[in-house]
């Protein structure tokens, strides 16, 4: 046994050493020498650019916004006399229609001839709402336009902002719209929807000392908002978070592309035609209707069964399901 042990075990430990040894050299030095006609470092696979196929379906063009509750702007209530506030015939924080009496002007004035010449006039609050504010007294003296009160209306409107790019889902420019108030009552439809701009250099005699703006006025930050009137019988208060839901129109059995395939998205566009030959594919102008923003419809330019690329070569990658803002 100790014989075995001082010589048999080392001896077969190393034949298996060398057993090893010589079938690594062999893999690496001769079975990679031998050439058997084909080129190892010749790529087999080959990169095609996926396709779809131009088919009909329907699509709903609905432009989602978050939004919020507010009260409406105060009324403000002006002059409508130059002279002597003689009279002051209400109180902040009452409520008040449009015909309520708020405060008596008196002028006098003096003809070429020397006769006195007196006018009077009731100025009324014009709107319907609480009387926010009245800083006038009597014996002031205001001029034609001065703002001397102001009224709250009980009503309250929706607005959120609206992407530039969505302004051309919403072309048709649509008067209506549906609310969703977070933790608030059921869905219902606001009226008077509005879309609204900033004209250039609006406000600009303030706005470009506060904030820096350039020189020319532009409106290079500008801000597109949506607003609609909250009706009468809905109970909202001012702060509230809402979600706006905008229909931009219905197409039905129309044909539809994926609008990853398209470049543009309003009006007219191009699409990608694979060559069938494997050369580089072949740019085809339509013509665009409606978009869901993940569907787009196409009325001019191709026919249903029409192969396309689905993605604009170069474009940049779609974000992924729910990336999106």
């Amino acid at each position: 046994m100790g014989i075995a042990r001082k010589w048999v075990f080392p001896i077969l430990r190393l034949l298996v050493f060398a057993i090893i040894a010589v079938a690594l050299v062999k893999l690496a030095f001769i079975d990679g020498l031998s050439d058997d006609g084909g080129d190892s470092a010749q790529p087999t696979g080959q990169i095609v650019d996926p396709t779809v196929a131009v088919a009909r379906g329907t699509i709903t063009n609905e432009v989602k916004l978050d939004a919020t509750v507010s009260a409406d702007p105060a009324v403000p209530v002006k002059a409508t006399l130059a002279g002597e506030i003689t009279k002051v015939s209400a109180a902040v924080g009452a409520q008040v229609a449009a015909d309520t009496p708020v405060a008596v002007i008196r002028s006098e004035t003096v003809t070429p001839d020397g006769q006195p010449v007196r006018k009077t006039v009731t100025v009324t609050a014009g709107a319907a709402g609480a009387l926010s504010a009245l800083p006038i007294i009597v014996g002031q003296q205001v001029q034609v336009g001065d703002a001397i009160g102001q009224v709250a209306p009980p009503t309250f409107s929706v607005s959120g902002s609206l992407a530039a790019s969505d302004q051309y889902r919403l072309l048709n420019r649509p008067s209506e719209a549906t609310v969703t108030i977070t933790n608030g009552p059921a869905p219902f439809t606001c009226t008077n929807l509005t879309i609204t701009t900033p004209l250039n250099g609006a406000g600009a005699s303030t706005a470009s000392s506060a904030s820096g703006a350039d020189g020319d006025g532009s409106a290079s930050t500008a801000t597109t908002t949506v607003r609609c009137a909250v009706p009468a019988g809905v109970t909202v208060f001012t702060g509230l978070a809402a979600k706006l839901v905008i229909a931009g129109g219905v197409a039905s059995d129309v044909l539809t592309v994926p609008a990853t395939a398209v470049q543009g998205s309003a009006g007219s566009g191009v699409v990608y035609v694979p060559d069938p030959k494997g050369g580089d594919p072949v740019e085809k102008p339509v013509k665009l209707g409606l978009s869901d923003g993940k569907k787009v419809e196409i009325t001019e330019g191709l026919a249903e069964g029409d192969e396309i690329l689905e993605f604009v070569p170069g474009a940049p990658a779609a974000p992924a399901d729910g990336a999106q803002g």
